[in-house]
């Protein structure tokens, strides 16, 4: 499918010829850094196929979360870095293979003001990020550490289109800010209450979870 065809719901024609001209398609393998945290932001995303993690990492190597970047997507932060001439503060990985468009940051203002399509892509992009980002802190403030789990995994299971999670209970750990311990413990009970069932760095998610 051509770009145009794409996103020809989402963008005016005129944008479409632009993207054409400027954007660079670019290909990554499922676990290969897209951007590092301190990177200098040179080009916003566009994502074409595939799934990309944004998380935070703190001074202690822990990683939390944040959101996942589908096809059609792009990064809110990025946006925000790239207009701004700040350094990356989130990382972004390959979740599978990943295809998109690298849309140099150079154009970025122009088409705010030239594309009214861009513009409301752009805003409703973080507007979107932003709603996760309050889940995010919801679930850290108010939940419990097992509710934040079933929820990771529901997510987890739904950006892969999946009930099969093909990850460590370390990486989990890591993803949640938790400890290996911790999650193979609350892992277990979910077991132990038919809501999953755990293999050598795989869970299946059942129906009743």
């Amino acid at each position: 499918m051509s770009i145009a065809d794409k996103f020809k719901n989402i963008f005016e024609p005129e944008l479409l010829d632009s993207i054409q001209a400027k954007a660079t398609k670019i290909e990554v393998e499922e676990g290969s850094t897209i951007l590092a945290i301190g990177q200098t932001v040179r080009v916003v995303p566009l994502l074409l196929e595939g799934i990309i993690k944004i998380s935070r990492i703190d001074n202690s190597g822990r990683e939390l979360l944040l959101y996942y970047v589908h096809a059609n997507e792009s990064c809110a932060m990025t946006f925000t870095c790239c207009m701004q001439q700040h350094p990356s503060e989130i990382q972004a990985i390959a979740e599978t293979k990943v295809t998109f468009l690298a849309i140099p940051i150079s154009v970025m203002d122009e088409w705010l003001a030239k594309y009214p399509t861009w513009k409301s892509f752009v805003m409703k992009t973080i507007k979107s990020r932003f709603d996760e980002l309050l889940n995010t802190i919801d679930q850290l403030a108010f939940q419990k550490l097992d509710e934040r789990l079933v929820n990771y995994l529901k997510e987890k299971s739904k950006a892969t289109n999946s009930t099969l999670i093909n990850l460590s209970h370390e990486e989990i750990a890591i993803e949640m800010a938790s400890s290996r311990e911790v999650i193979s413990r609350l892992l277990k009970k979910l077991e132990n209450d038919n809501k999953v069932l755990l293999y050598r760095n795989q869970i299946k998610l059942l129906k009743d979870l």
